[in-house]
């Protein structure tokens, strides 16, 4: 891998970083403690710009290159999920109940590592913009930072990000012109019915039954209701009801995720999904509300992007591990809402063989920062070269 040389000297510094914010993941926009550390670093690398408190504790770093030009943003996100830590390593995650078990203290260091060489170097045209972003695997921190105004603050005009992807070879890129990520909402089911003894059902209204019908009647939603090829999932992950073995309960909830690429499908999804319930919930006698909440949009990559994108990715790690039609994927991410205020492209890293994200006993590839960062330079370097270079 062509690894850009001046990050690959401080490649161990790099790792030291990533293994710091490892021992301190932070939840949702509490992430002051990351936000301090990336913070010095940027003052010590020399910015032009630091600006502080988007989203409560994300940052927008400014650095000026040669010349008149666009801005390019780079974003990374920083926050940790709400788990326990079952690595056992040096520097495992000294939050009870908080890890980095999706990479984002990489993604972090990724960034910083591309800072760090641009502001030695500013060899390209216009500015590029750093966002730091907390509350990836919250509430929306990326939709929060575009609502306060940074695309147009620092005339951002185009975004990118990485994310990495365990199992993948160590250092290639994946990524897909149009949607690569799926909208991610989410329903929630209340059933009334009328409680009573177990052993005499014909005086109850049984919302146990009706729940187990429910589950199984939203699986025709995607079975019967869409064409072979379209891409639905719906997932009841709970069902919440009863006490006891000899009562039948009042009340049933049920709640799960819906995955879809567009619009359209979105809109069936939840138009099929009220009139399963409310037909259900009818034919056994009960009560039912659903609230059908929006979530996180569609990723959707913008094709002159993911093309500059891949050039950069290609100086990197060479033609074959670079791969832009890569199959859509049913996770979602928030980098959504960047992409609907901006033209850009997300990008997948594989990182190597190791536990899945999201997993106990995941840790980023300290190898691969040096990979990442290298391609966000190249990016920089590629989209915004100065002029007779």
């Amino acid at each position: 891998m062509a690894v850009v040389n001046r990050i690959a000297d401080f490649a161990p510094q790099m790792a030291e970083w990533r293994q710091h914010l490892h021992t301190i993941p932070e939840l949702g926009r509490a992430c002051h403690k990351t936000a301090a550390f990336v913070a010095e670093r940027l003052r010590e690398f020399g910015v032009d710009e630091i600006h502080e408190g988007f989203a409560e504790t994300g940052i927008v770093a400014i650095i000026n290159g040669q010349g008149a030009g666009p801005t390019i943003g780079l974003r990374a996100d920083m926050d940790g999920l709400p788990m326990t830590e079952m690595t056992g390593l040096p520097y495992a995650s000294a939050h009870e109940g908080r890890m980095h078990a999706c990479g984002h203290d990489g993604h972090t260091t990724m960034l910083l590592g591309a800072a760090k060489y641009l502001a030695e170097t500013r060899n390209f045209a216009g500015r590029v913009a750093l966002i730091f972003q907390p509350d990836e695997e919250a509430t929306g921190g990326a939709e929060a930072m575009v609502q306060e105004g940074i695309m147009d603050t620092f005339d951002i005009a185009q975004v990118y990000g990485i994310h990495n992807v365990p199992g993948f070879d160590e250092g290639t890129f994946h990524a897909r012109p149009g949607p690569l990520l799926a909208a991610a909402d989410t329903f929630h089911i209340h059933l009334t019915g009328r409680g009573g003894h177990g052993a005499q059902p014909q005086d109850a209204v049984d919302p146990v039954v009706c729940a187990a019908s429910i589950t199984q009647a939203l699986q025709t939603i995607v079975s019967r209701n869409i064409e072979a090829g379209q891409q639905l999932v719906i997932s009841v992950t709970q069902i919440h009801t009863g006490t006891i073995d000899n009562v039948i309960p009042e009340t049933a909830y049920l709640n799960g995720t819906v995955r879809t690429f567009t619009p359209e499908m979105r809109t069936l999804a939840e138009r099929r999904m009220r009139e399963i319930v409310a037909g259900q919930a009818a034919s056994f006698g009960l009560t039912a509300t659903v609230d059908f909440v929006l979530g996180y949009p569609p990723t959707v990559n913008h094709a002159d992007s993911v093309e500059i994108a891949a050039r950069a990715a290609r100086d990197v790690s060479g033609e074959a591990a670079v791969d832009v039609d890569s199959p859509a994927n049913m996770g979602a991410e928030d980098f959504a809402y960047m992409l609907e205020a901006r033209p850009g492209a997300y990008f997948f890293m594989g990182i190597g063989e190791g536990p899945s994200l999201h997993h106990p006993k995941y840790n980023f590839n300290d190898a691969t920062s040096p990979v990442g960062a290298s391609f966000f330079v190249r990016l920089v370097e590629t989209a915004q070269p100065v002029k007779g270079a």
